[in-house]
């Protein structure tokens, strides 16, 4: 199966309070709950094509509302960003965020509802599992009898100690510089959780998280400390397997560059004992450790650096169609684990000024990133219907992604859900032609063969001398699967393209497919047609400017 992931944020998904307020609290602008994702949600979310959902944001974070009466430690809001702060600020690893319940007494049963309604309907729930940094004042409520807090042993008049859990500046009182810290002390320091080892991060530095220690010692020439196993590791491992009992399919483990590699390769297999088949994603951003990474038991890895940044780079800034080849080629054997995305909450809206400005262009690059390989597909939620993420919500600013940070109506969203449920109703004529769009293509990504299992083929270098291709604008491959083949074109320009396109006799023996006449339907339009598939004539194709063509090929 190519997983097709939705991400959203239960606390802006359910939210339809109608003007919300620029950092407004929870009481002015209201927060989404686990039980606003309905079944007819998660089944129109299926519908798009969907075969995963990952709730972003569930792990109690650092928040501002008092939620002592039940139980919950009340946080400084001087260490929070934004009203309703970052999801990836956690303080309690064994609770989901009281916003996010009716009844915050409830909370994880109503959690538990929402993963269930997701398993009823066959879709598979990630998390977030932040192994970095914690809250900057983490304090489990909920933890099992006997599990210790993060930092409870700790030898604080250390800077290092291989197991200690956080990193100490001795000495120091926690100072970050355009930051008011009001009533808040931390003394001694501690290490700010982007490795900012200086008790005055700045404003830009994640000052509001702390580093968690696994052993190295940064300040110390980076040395490993890791026998005996250091006590990050073992409190980590028994939190991943705390959600993995609890029924969840995967996570998505953040920044999980900045935790050595020896701990991914000793807890993963333990967790894998305990359910056998939950996914590990790894948000990285360096090809060079994408090997090492999957070889350490990561099912998936963020291509960002790669395709991501290939595909925004031919649509903003000119740079040529043919760059792609050098996408597969970077990652060549390694096409099934890389995860594809054109939007995720660190990055900008495709439909914003910041990127293409217009979401009807998007077609190009969502079939490129849906069917290049194997590997799997994410969509941000809103990107199916072009939200431009231009709110100026708070603590984000107007910056083309929608915030994270703050109590907010996603506008789109809130329109397609309005009166509680999944409707056209309040959306433009343009939003639903963009949401059938995403609906073909990721559909026709998750359930053709040829995509799913099949073999890739570059058809480029035949066609940099083609006066009928333009390989700065146009891009095509094939995907073939036992006897069935796509083809596949895209054109990024902002005109009409008949492309004649060669195919190379290397293709035809290197996929084992026959030449001749073929039936052949384009899976986008639905057009029928006969072609001619050979390596004495190119194939004629017409796409649309801004367009795409996935032409099935049958005997």
């Amino acid at each position: 199966m190519k997983p097709i992931i939705y991400q959203l944020l239960p606390r802006l998904f359910g939210n339809r309070t109608a003007d919300p307020v620029p950092c407004g609290t929870i009481e002015q602008n209201g927060s989404g709950k686990f039980k606003d994702i309905t079944s007819s949600a998660l089944r129109a979310i299926k519908s798009l094509g969907a075969t995963h959902v990952w709730f972003t944001g569930v792990i109690e974070h650092a928040h501002r509302p008092d939620y002592s009466r039940y139980g919950i430690r009340k946080h400084n809001p001087h260490v929070i960003k934004g009203e309703a702060g970052s999801p990836y600020a956690i303080t309690d690893y064994y609770d989901v965020d009281p916003d996010l319940a009716v009844n915050p007494a409830k909370r994880m049963e109503e959690f538990d509802a929402l993963v269930s309604r997701a398993h009823k309907l066959g879709l598979k729930v990630i998390i977030d599992f932040v192994p970095n940094h914690v809250g900057r004042e983490y304090h489990s409520d909920s933890a099992p009898e006997g599990v210790k807090d993060l930092g409870a042993d700790d030898i604080t008049g250390h800077h290092f100690n291989p197991q200690n859990n956080f990193y100490y500046l001795p000495g120091t009182r926690f100072s970050p510089t355009n930051v008011h810290l009001g009533d808040y002390v931390e003394e001694p320091a501690k290490a700010s959780g982007n490795d900012c080892f200086t008790p005055s991060p700045d404003r830009n530095d994640w000052y509001e998280t702390i580093k968690l220690n696994y052993g190295v010692d940064y300040c110390g020439g980076g040395h490993k400390h890791f026998d005996p196993i250091p006590d990050t590791w073992v409190k980590m491992l028994d939190i991943l397997k705390f959600w993995a009992g609890k029924g969840i399919d995967g996570f998505r483990c953040d920044m999980a560059f900045m935790v050595p590699i020896e701990f991914w390769q000793w807890a993963i297999p333990q967790v894998r004992k305990v359910k056998k088949n939950i996914e590990f994603i790894a948000e990285i951003y360096d090809v060079n450790l994408y090997r090492p990474f999957i070889e350490a038991g990561f099912d998936y890895l963020y291509d960002k650096v790669n395709l991501y940044d290939t595909l925004r780079a031919i649509q903003c800034f000119g740079v040529g169609a043919d760059r792609l080849t050098s996408c597969w080629q970077t990652v060549d054997g390694l096409g099934p684990h890389m995860l594809n995305f054109l939007e995720n909450h660190d990055e900008q809206r495709y439909a914003s000024p910041f990127y293409a400005g217009d979401a009807m262009t998007v077609m190009p690059s969502l079939t490129v990133a849906s069917t290049l390989s194997t590997g799997p597909m994410m969509i941000y939620f809103g990107q199916e219907l072009g939200e431009k993420g231009m709110d100026s919500e708070g603590f984000s600013g107007e910056d083309g992604r929608t915030t994270i940070f703050d109590y907010w109506t996603v506008n789109t969203i809130s329109r397609w859900l309005s009166g509680g449920k999944p409707s056209t109703a309040e959306l433009t004529d343009d939003e639903i032609k963009l949401r059938n769009m995403y609906m073909t293509v990721l559909n026709v990504a998750r359930s053709e063969k040829a995509i799913t299992d099949g073999e890739f083929f570059d058809l480029m270098y035949v066609n940099y001398d083609n006066p009928a291709f333009n390989p700065h604008r146009h891009y095509a491959y094939l995907r073939h699967y036992q006897g069935e083949t796509l083809l596949i074109a895209v054109n990024f320009s902002s005109e009409a393209a008949e492309m004649e396109i060669r195919l190379p006799r290397h293709a035809f023996d290197c996929l084992g497919i026959s030449e001749g006449d073929y039936k052949a339907t384009e899976l986008l339009e639905g057009v029928k047609s006969h072609k001619v598939v050979s390596s004495e004539y190119p194939f004629v194709t017409k796409v649309a400017a801004h367009g795409a063509v996935i032409w099935k090929l049958k005997k």
